[in-house]
C-alpha cells in the first residue's frame, strides 16, 4: 500500500522518527491509525450512550415493521451520503 501524505505531515512522521520515539515511518503510522480507531470507537460508544439517555427521557419513537424499513433505508441514504461527500 501506498499513501501520499503532506510535506507536513511527511515533517511529524519524520521527526517522530528522529525523535527516537519510533523505529520506524510505519511505526508512526500505524499508532495514528490506532488512535483514530480508538477515537471511532469512542465516538460510538458516546452516541449509544445518548440514545439510551433519550430512551430513558421518554424520548424514543415505536416503529412498527414498515416504519422500521423506513427508518432503516433513511439511515442507511444518510451514510451513503455522507460516505460521497468525504470522497
Amino acid at each position: 500500500m501506498n499513501v501520499s501524505l503532506t510535506p507536513e505531515l511527511e515533517r511529524l512522521v519524520n521527526e517522530k522518527v528522529s525523535s527516537g520515539l519510533y523505529q520506524t515511518a510505519s511505526e508512526v503510522v500505524r499508532e495514528a491509525l490506532r488512535l483514530l480507531q480508538e477515537r471511532d470507537r469512542q465516538r460510538l460508544r458516546a452516541d449509544i450512550q445518548a440514545g439510551f439517555d433519550q430512551l430513558s427521557r421518554g424520548e424514543g419513537k415505536r416503529h412498527d415493521k414498515a416504519s422500521g424499513r423506513r427508518l432503516a433505508e433513511r439511515i442507511k441514504a444518510d451514510g451513503r451520503l455522507a460516505r460521497a461527500r468525504k470522497r
